[in-house]
This record gives structure tokens, sequence and C-alpha cells, in this order.
């Protein structure tokens, strides 16, 4: 009996988000599937941006910790004037470059680097931050305390944080919850910057 070629296995697809609302409604976002990264899942997206639906047109945005990036995507399909990205991971972050390039955004940028250190570079104040770092460096907080020593939120502005459900209370001094709630094991927490926490 002849032997019959080996047919080669199909590559596995790469993971996929997809965008739920705006310009690119249904689109799907490739990323890849490291270690630790979880992108936001659609039903906790769907909730953050009907908070957000009337913050994203025009608005200046950082999306730190960005991974997939689809928090900063889905804020440029809603209109957000720009959108900054923040990736430590430097493939994470060429793919969401390609990713950009695909979609034609041209009012963005992507910083591949630590987020703490390269708020640094930023001067001027967002309108929305997306802090969704991985769970177990406990960056939330020293996050916002840089946030808030390089005035990179302005009066009124929202800081989006996303971490495991059950986890210690957030010191809130700087900051007061606008909107908030658990789904599965998220517990996701929208921020507003009061005047307050400038005194």
């Amino acid at each position: 009996m002849a032997n019959r070629a080996k047919v080669p296995r199909s590559k596995q697809p790469p993971s996929t988000v997809r965008v739920i609302g705006g310009a690119w409604r249904g689109r799907r976002i490739p990323f890849l599937d490291l270690e630790g990264l979880r992108p936001t899942p659609d039903r906790v997206r769907e909730t953050l941006f009907n908070w957000l639906s009337a913050h994203c047109p025009g608005a200046r945005v950082l999306d730190a910790f960005a991974g997939s990036g689809v928090l900063g995507l889905e804020a440029l399909s809603r209109g957000a004037g720009h959108v900054d990205f923040i990736e430590q991971s430097p493939a994470m972050a060429k793919r969401l470059a390609q990713t950009i390039e695909a979609l034609n955004a041209t009012t963005t940028s992507v910083t591949c680097d630590d987020a703490l250190l390269a708020l640094k570079r930023f001067t001027q104040p967002f309108d929305v931050v997306f802090c969704d770092p991985p769970y177990r460096l406990g960056l939330v907080e020293p996050f916002l305390a840089e946030l808030l020593a390089l005035n990179l939120v302005r009066e009124g502005g929202l800081v989006y944080v996303e971490r495991p459900k059950g986890s210690q209370a957030l010191h809130l001094s700087h900051f007061a919850v606008h909107r908030a709630l658990t789904a599965g094991q998220v517990e996701a927490i929208l921020l507003r910057c009061t005047p307050q926490s400038r005194d």
C-alpha cells in the first residue's frame, strides 16, 4: 500500500476579542495568548461603556496595561479623540500596533514600557484612564497614586479599575467610586477624580 502523505495540522487560529459597539462594532481584534492576559469580558465591557457613553466622544484616553488593547479600541470605536496605549510586552505591543494600523486608527500612540515608568512621558491630563494590570502584581494603588502625583487625570475625569473579586478594599482618599459591579470573578470599579482629591 502506498504511503499516504501526512497532512500538516492547521495552525491554531489567533485569539480574538470582539469590539461590541461604535464604528467597529463586531470587529474581531487579534491578540497573543500570553500568560496572565485576560481581556475584559464582553458583559463587563458592555456595562463599562454604558457608563462611559457620554464621556467617550472627543475624550483623551489612556489604556495602561493595554494587553489586547480592546478597552482603548472600544473607546476609539465610540468616538474618543485620542488614545495612548501602554503595554510592557514587546510582542503584544507589536501586535497592538499592527491592529491599529489595520484599523487605520491614526489618533493613537503605543508605548512599550512599564506602565508606571511610562506615565512620566505624558504631560496632558486624561479624561478617561483604563487600569487593568496583572492581578498578582498589586499595581492598582501605586498606579492611581502616580496618576495623581503627575496630575494626569483631569478634575471630573474617570479611571476604570479591574481586579479580582474579593480583593482588599482600595484606599480611595484621592478618588470617589462612581460606579461598580461584580461579574463572576471580576470586580469592576469606575472612579471619579473629584475636586477634593486635589486638596
